[in-house]
């Protein structure tokens, strides 16, 4: 008696966006162009640096001279899978993990140092 009734409303035209061919792929483009950003600016970079320790770690032979990321610097006495062998002074020998290492240092340099 007090309350009147909700009626729906009659459906309105479709928006012109739908209609649009191209309205997908606009909304989807944005999302592409940060992927493509990060991939260049991210990812890229980081499988690079990937790529090159692992050459460097594959090309240590016995008698180079390398520096571990603890700052340890050493010549190679053995050479194993996982582990390497390093002297860091006379008779004194370390054992480190192979992907400790992050360079290879120039013959000599160790006994500028």
């Amino acid at each position: 008696m007090f309350i009147s009734n909700a009626w729906a409303q009659a459906s309105q035209a479709a928006p012109a966006a739908a209609n649009d061919p191209f309205g997908g792929l606009m909304g989807v483009l944005p999302m592409i162009a940060i992927g493509g950003v990060f991939w260049f600016l991210a990812i890229r970079p980081q499988m690079k640096r990937a790529k090159e320790q692992k050459a460097l770690l594959d090309a240590i032979q016995k008698g180079d001279e390398v520096v571990t990321n603890g700052g340890v610097a050493g010549r190679v006495t053995k050479v194993g899978d996982n582990y390497i062998g390093l002297e860091i002074s006379d008779n004194v020998e370390i054992t480190v993990q192979k992907g400790a290492i992050t360079s290879l240092l120039p013959k000599g340099t160790l006994k500028t140092l």
